[in-house]
């Protein structure tokens, strides 16, 4: 966005803004609407030492949030030739869209509530195509999936935007949205100005904070929260979210971003 404009003009202008080989009875592709069919077929064929196991795996099956949707655009295969291993990779979570360049997880938590995160090549950044800015190096997550992830060169703007339709979370229930990001070594020009985060909601309200990212700790993933909020029916429809800083008008480097976790967060 904006690869034209060189960092000195953008001073004086603002741009606008994660296989199997199958057995042909147990492993398809993931067809929800089977899944339903297969874990009744499954708790009734189980042996009695695992026949609360397999009713608990059904049962949080059948509670999933409009699972037939969301997974409809899953890669690869998954396998449901048991309630627990549908479950387990159901909690481990499940890449979709990774076959085009921008890509996001889907996973489910231990209320089988709705979690997704969406990696960088999903957001919105200002000049992230220009090489002199930003670099898309790949980075491993620790379930071996490969990612990449946006690590800011040198900007004196930095804009970050995402956006993501609430109709796919859990029904009443309080999330969280935040940055995952890292300050990497050497970094430089985050002492001058706060970082700005915001959160709009469907209903037109909207959060925001600023964030001191020289005080964040360095080469680790770190959680920049943007808001919460509880899903209701007053509440569905396109939330937006967003990062930025461009008033402080110092050069920066030093950031890396993963993407934006959407997950539900228990309040003590």
């Amino acid at each position: 966005m904006g690869a034209g404009l060189s960092q000195e003009e953008a001073s004086q202008s603002q741009p606008s803004v994660e296989q199997t080989s199958s057995n042909s009875q147990s492993l398809i592709e993931a067809k929800p609407s089977e899944i339903k069919a297969k874990a009744t077929d499954n708790a009734s064929e189980a042996k009695p030492n695992g026949n609360n196991k397999a009713k608990e795996a059904e049962k949080a099956l059948r509670g999933i949030h409009r699972l037939e949707e969301i997974t409809k655009d899953a890669d690869g295969t998954v396998d449901y030739s048991s309630l627990d291993k549908l479950l387990t990779k159901l909690q481990d979570g499940i890449f979709l869209n990774q076959k085009r360049k921008a890509s996001f997880k889907y996973w489910i938590d231990r209320m089988a509530n709705n979690c997704f995160m969406l990696y960088a090549r999903d957001l919105s950044i200002t000049w992230a195509e220009d090489n002199r800015y930003w670099r898309w190096p790949q980075h491993k997550e620790k379930s071996d999936e490969v990612i990449e992830v946006a690590e800011l060169m040198n900007v004196c703007w930095l804009e970050v935007h995402g956006k993501f339709d609430t109709t796919k979370l859990s029904p009443g229930t309080l999330y969280e949205v935040a940055f995952v990001v890292m300050v990497k070594h050497p970094a430089y020009g985050w002492d001058t100005a706060p970082v700005n985060v915001a959160l709009c909601l469907p209903d037109g309200s909207k959060q925001e904070r600023n964030i001191n990212m020289s005080q964040q700790p360095m080469n680790q993933w770190v959680e920049i929260v943007a808001g919460k909020f509880r899903t209701s029916p007053e509440k569905l429809g396109e939330i937006q979210f967003s990062m930025y800083e461009y008033h402080g008008g110092k050069w920066k480097k030093g950031l890396v971003i993963k993407g934006v976790a959407i997950q539900p967060r228990i309040i003590y």
